[in-house]
């Protein structure tokens, strides 16, 4: 049983690497930026459990600011895929522009929230 389980497993993980090898190489790069901005909130998080969180607003800004910059990345994701038929008259410029805006308005919040 647990072999077999164990041979699932592989298959499932040999055919979402095949899968995801096909991916576009833009998509590829935001997806590693998502991955070190959770990874980055994760690093704070530990951070905090082990020293301390005497100054609570820095890391909640902290936090937030990566958390944020990694959802705004996820819609910039979903936006530049050109296999997603919702955005296809969304120009990738566009696209990216708006990812750029959103980031200096959460990040103006952000330091005000610093206070």
């Amino acid at each position: 049983m647990a072999r077999s389980t164990s041979k699932d497993a592989q298959d499932l993980f040999r055919a979402l690497w095949s899968s995801y090898s096909a991916t576009p190489t833009n998509l590829k790069i935001i997806d590693l930026y998502v991955i070190f901005a959770f990874f980055t909130a994760l690093i704070q998080v530990v951070y905090v459990a082990l020293v301390g969180s005497f100054p609570f607003n820095s890391f909640l800004s902290g936090v937030l600011s990566c958390v944020g910059t990694a959802v705004l990345a996820v819609c910039l994701r979903i936006q530049v895929n050109k296999e997603n038929k919702e955005f296809k008259d969304l120009a990738p410029e566009r696209a990216f522009a708006d990812f750029v805006l959103c980031n200096v308005v959460l990040h103006l919040v952000i330091m005000n929230f610093l206070g």
